[in-house]
């Protein structure tokens, strides 16, 4: 197979036309710094407030509730140490829950504040990634300041029970976040619906650039910041807004409204799962759960094989392996290990994620060549 077949969109997406357009005059002529009041800050600013309105607009918020970060990974680790900074004083031991597949982006901060004196509940998931709320609500104690379960996994696409979790935490008096760097622009997802305090976003997870993310924050909703300097984001986190990003993410927000509702990606993935099967029968397995998870995404686990060696047997198909290799031994992803995946098929796993740009053709050359590969 000589053509390229890009289904790794859940580890960054190109940056659709719109996006480039909206750029390109912040790359060009439009440099000034949006915290000056002349005529070359004025313009900076009101793209910034216009991107802002556009981020709110798709997240179903106020725009004053929407700050912007370097990425899905600023975001997330504002949010869960700033609710630890900001409430350690009120309780003995601070006391934070998450699930096991949370992305390192949650997980190594929460890490961060255990050497801080922090306590940290991993909460299990079942089979098809899933957490269970009721395992929420057990793990909550006195001393509980935050609850963080991502929306969609990364993986294998599971989308979590977001609103009863959060409704549990709320009954409590305990802040709730999401990462949603992975289903911001490829599900609905409206705040007030979801009942969140905290929200992470990704610019590059849906067709925005790299470098640029935001942090919804509930008006209300008291956050240490994470960067310390001058009063940026009215005060929220410091550094001069990166202009370029943020008008890319406003535009990223603002054309994925129209892409949501459309079956395409859902009606692609579900053909290209079927044919797999069809071809290979009970030697794939699928990881997660189609009717429930993330439209674009496929896990699928090759019983017996290795997904490393079936990648390296085709150069010219980005797609992402359920395990990795260190210095010579092979282990399997911690996510699937949390899913209870037999090592014979986590070993085998690969994710397949498509993209807006994914066709028909490319698929059917995937499974020819998949099937070619395994005899």
């Amino acid at each position: 197979m000589n053509r390229r077949i890009y289904l790794d969109h859940n580890a960054t997406t190109p940056l659709a036309p719109e996006v480039v357009a909206a750029m390109r005059p912040f790359l060009e002529e439009a440099y000034g710094n949006p915290s000056s009041l002349h005529w070359a800050g004025v313009p900076a600013r009101d793209a910034v407030e216009r991107a802002r309105s556009q981020v709110a607009s798709l997240l179903c918020c106020d725009a004053t509730e929407v700050v912007f970060t370097a990425g899905g990974t600023e975001a997330n680790n504002h949010a869960i140490t700033g609710a630890y900074f900001a409430r350690r004083g009120r309780v003995s031991t601070p006391h934070i829950i998450v699930s096991q597949i949370e992305h390192p982006a949650v997980l190594e901060p929460c890490r961060f504040l255990e050497s801080l004196g922090a306590r940290v509940t991993l909460v299990p998931v079942d089979r098809c990634g899933l957490v269970d709320p009721d395992d929420i609500r057990r793990a909550i104690g006195s001393d509980t300041i935050l609850v963080s379960i991502m929306h969609a996994n990364n993986e294998v696409g599971s989308v979590q029970p977001i609103e009863e979790i959060a409704r549990i935490a709320r009954d409590h008096d305990v802040l709730c976040h999401t990462d949603a760097a992975q289903s911001v622009g490829k599900i609905t997802v409206d705040v007030e619906a979801l009942g969140v305090d905290l929200l992470s976003v990704a610019g590059h997870k849906l067709y925005g650039p790299k470098g640029v993310g935001a942090l919804f924050v509930r008006e209300g909703v008291e956050l240490v910041p994470l960067l310390h300097g001058a009063g940026h984001e009215a005060g929220r986190r410091a550094g001069t807004e990166n202009v370029l990003g943020i008008v890319g993410l406003g535009a990223a927000c603002s054309v994925s409204q129209r892409w949501i509702a459309e079956p395409h990606i859902r009606d692609l993935r579900n053909r290209f799962w079927q044919n797999l099967y069809a071809a290979c029968g009970d030697g794939v397995v699928l990881n997660g759960d189609l009717m429930h998870g993330l439209p674009n995404t496929l896990s699928v686990g090759f019983r017996g094989s290795s997904g490393n060696a079936i990648l390296a047997r085709l150069p010219n198909v980005a797609a992402s392996t359920g395990s990795a290799c260190h210095a010579g031994a092979i282990t399997i992803s911690p996510v699937l290990a949390a899913m209870h995946v037999p090592e014979d098929v986590a070993l085998g796993t690969i994710r397949f994620s498509l993209g807006r740009g994914t066709t028909v053709d490319e698929l059917d050359h995937v499974v020819a060549a998949l099937v070619e590969i395994l005899r």
